[in-house]
């Protein structure tokens, strides 16, 4: 019930308006401590476009409070759009665990490195990136396509859906598997492989973290830089001085952005802070800070989903057979397990959807399409 509240935007009070509850009845119902009488149930139903079945375990069993996301700012963004966001993640792992009665997935395997969010001098983020490396069997050199990377190593990467885009990356791990969720609006390729690799930051060292504070994003942007930048292979490549030549030649082979070149160049102490401040003036300038000069290439594309869904359609398992398993709208279901973004808008709240032809409720079963 959390879920399907949160997944279209309403908060616990405008849920009990709209099915005449008082908001201490609809977080009774929420907390499990009160059960709504069948005609609620109904209500609630028709109210947050779900099944009754909806409401029962569903196929990884998960809740929104077993796991707390990392979210880049909590400043920027509203509560109702991170529970929204968060929602649909968890809702994706519901996909993933319905795909998984079918195929087999690769184990989770991340290591862990617990690191002291209080501790913004400890080296222990450099330390969990390189224990990263090693774990996953990264050769000394650039890191290639970093998000089939984390899959083949049990990580579900994702889009969000459009609606979404004012959240930026985040990632959980609920109980089912380590989730990356990218932003669908950023189209950046240097950017998208940064966040990434700062979200496994926050895989590795933060499970049990508090998000959102300076010091835990700043731990996880220095795991990312160490991830795609190592020391030991950058120092001695990197400019002290603004050479644009050089950074655009580093750019290109290790798959980092110039902002981030430069960044690491005077984090190692390669570049002075002067300098530093000079060149970033100057990409400011330019107009780089929004896009770097140079061919852009295309985002790196989660496969996980996409290619469980082609192997299941190859032995007659179609689309919505796999939505209504799952038990969401075949909306949902194409954007979860899409590999690029997908443009449509899955938040519409279900009194508003009358007029709307050919739209069904958020979790719809298969049955409930019109002309099924």
């Amino acid at each position: 019930m959390t879920l399907a509240r949160q997944l279209i935007g309403l908060r616990k009070n405008a849920l009990a308006a709209k099915i005449d509850k008082s908001p201490t009845a609809v977080a009774a119902y929420e907390n499990n401590t009160k059960r709504p009488a069948p005609a609620t149930v109904a209500q609630l139903c028709l109210t947050l476009g779900v099944d009754p079945g909806f409401f029962l375990p569903g196929p990884h069993q998960s809740t929104a409070t077993d796991s707390v996301p990392h979210f880049r700012s909590l400043r920027s963004t509203t509560q109702l759009a991170r529970d929204q966001a968060f929602a649909y993640g968890v809702i994706s792992g519901d996909v993933g665990a319905a795909l998984e009665r079918h195929v087999e997935f690769p184990e989770p395997n991340l290591p862990r490195l617990s690191v002291d969010v209080e501790d913004e001098s400890s080296t222990l983020p450099e330390e969990a990136a390189r224990l990263l490396r090693e774990h996953w069997g990264i050769d000394s050199g650039p890191v290639g396509h970093l998000v089939r990377l984390a899959e083949n190593n049990g990580v579900v990467v994702v889009f969000s859906p459009t609606q979404t885009a004012a959240v930026d990356a985040y990632s959980f791990d609920d109980g089912y598997r380590p989730t990356v969720v990218l932003n669908p609006a950023k189209e950046d390729y240097y950017r998208q492989r940064f966040d990434v690799a700062h979200e496994l930051g926050h895989l590795v060292m933060h499970v049990d973290a508090e998000p959102g504070s300076k010091v835990v994003e700043n731990q996880a942007h220095r795991f990312a830089a160490e991830l795609l930048l190592p020391e030991n292979e950058l120092r001695d490549l990197l400019p002290s001085k603004a050479d644009w030549r050089v950074l655009a030649a580093l750019k290109e082979t290790y798959g980092a952005s110039l902002q981030a070149l430069l960044y690491r160049s005077r984090a190692l102490g390669v570049m002075g802070d002067v300098t530093y401040r000079n060149a970033v003036a100057y990409l400011s300038s330019k107009g780089w800070r929004r896009r770097e000069p140079g061919e852009m290439p295309a985002v790196e594309q989660p496969s996980l989903y996409s290619k469980a869904v082609e192997i299941l359609s190859g032995v007659g398992m179609d689309e919505l057979s796999l939505a209504k398993e799952s038990r969401v709208t075949p909306g949902i279901f194409r954007t979860v397990t899409s590999r690029s973004p997908v443009i449509e808008d899955l938040f519409i709240e279900p009194q508003k959807m009358e007029n709307l032809d050919g739209v069904i409720p958020l979790f719809a079963s298969k049955s409930d399409q019109p002309g099924a």
